[in-house]
């Protein structure tokens, strides 16, 4: 990924080759810079070769916790990075989980947190809503 101070970077990570690309092409017909890694290793060389300003992290990858154990680094390493969970649990398991209350986030740690199969209109809302637009002088100053 670029520096480009007009572009907002995404970092997708997820283990489904067919949702990366899905996502990533919608994304960058939105005007966004997307990088994409296929697991916890990669997410974190991607994380340290150029900080996202948004992550998108799916829960169940190398292992069932992976996107939690992301969430975790990245609060740890870049706290101002918004994340977004985007998880398959609640049809593949019945387990239900939500961000509702203040100990769902405390241990989620996540921003927002979408069930899949999720719509593009879904995720573009929640990274507006963490990512809201920059004006034209924001983007000059940096």
């Amino acid at each position: 990924m670029s520096n480009n101070p007009t572009k907002r970077r995404v970092l997708l990570v997820d283990d489904d080759s067919d949702f990366l690309w899905q996502q990533k092409v919608q994304l960058e017909a939105a005007g966004f810079e997307v990088s994409t890694a296929v697991g916890e290793t990669e997410a974190k060389e991607r994380l340290a070769e150029c900080p996202p300003d948004l992550a998108v992290l799916d829960v169940m990858m190398d292992n069932p916790d992976t996107g939690f154990t992301l969430c975790y680094y990245i609060r740890k390493h870049a706290p101002k990075i918004p994340i977004i969970l985007v998880t398959s649990i609640v049809s593949e398991t019945g387990l239900d989980f939500a961000l509702a209350s203040e100990s769902d986030r405390a241990w989620i740690r996540a921003d927002a947190l979408l069930a899949k199969p999720i719509r593009f209109e879904q995720l573009r809302r929640e990274i507006d809503r963490l990512l809201p637009h920059e004006t034209a002088a924001t983007a000059e100053a940096h």
